[in-house]
């Protein structure tokens, strides 16, 4: 939850300079629950939003949490709908990660829905209240990414991946997903990179599970 402080702030100042006011961010952050289409619909904001463009290109960044949640079906299909869709909603790349971790630790490799709520409501106060405090400050301090906290959406995601590391065979998707989401970022516009990356990885996973 700490880790996350850094680049709500970046995210909130970012959008007070793009001309967003201090309630339309905060309403973004809270209705849409995921940090990386929230950077992109903020970049490309304008006066007045070119709407269908940003809600297309946060489908695209948001299409990995189609993976994510085929993921958690397993653990959620003995639920009630409605704790299913809280869950669902509380659903990032941090949440999803801790709580994964968190059964593989486990005694008996068992799924807490309960630790996974309380990680998502966590971060989740978090990211809408540090990119409020974000939006209200960053106009007195000018752009944060010259402190070098912008380096914290990087690194969070560093973290995860050493706490899923499994060897480098099993990292392979990794890797593959990494050099087409560079190469589409290099030669595509817009956010098609992630997809990109996300079917380029999904691919290499299912070839290598079908031949293990």
């Amino acid at each position: 939850m700490l880790s996350v402080i850094p680049f709500s702030l970046v995210l909130g100042a970012q959008a007070i300079q793009k001309g967003m006011r201090t309630g339309e961010i905060s309403l973004l952050t809270a209705v849409n629950f995921a940090g990386g289409s929230e950077f992109v619909a903020v970049n490309l904001w304008t006066s007045p939003p070119h709407l269908i463009l940003i809600a297309l290109m946060t489908l695209l960044v948001n299409s990995r949490h189609i993976l994510m949640s085929a993921a958690l079906t397993p653990y959620l299909k003995d639920l009630p709908r409605r704790k299913v869709l809280s869950a669902l909603f509380l659903m990032c790349d941090e949440s999803w990660a801790l709580a994964f971790t968190d059964a593989k630790n486990s005694p008996k490799q068992k799924f807490s829905y309960y630790f996974y709520l309380g990680a998502g409501i966590g971060l989740y106060v978090v990211w809408v209240g540090f990119t409020t405090v974000g939006a209200l400050i960053g106009p007195v301090i000018g752009d944060v990414t010259h402190y070098g906290f912008d380096m914290a959406f990087v690194a969070v995601f560093l973290v995860l991946l050493k706490g899923m590391w499994k060897g480098f065979t099993a990292a392979l998707p990794w890797l593959v997903s990494l050099l087409a989401a560079i190469a589409g970022y290099l030669f595509l516009p817009g956010a098609w990179y992630v997809l990109l990356g996300t079917i380029s990885g999904l691919t290499v996973a299912f070839i290598m599970a079908a031949y293990d």
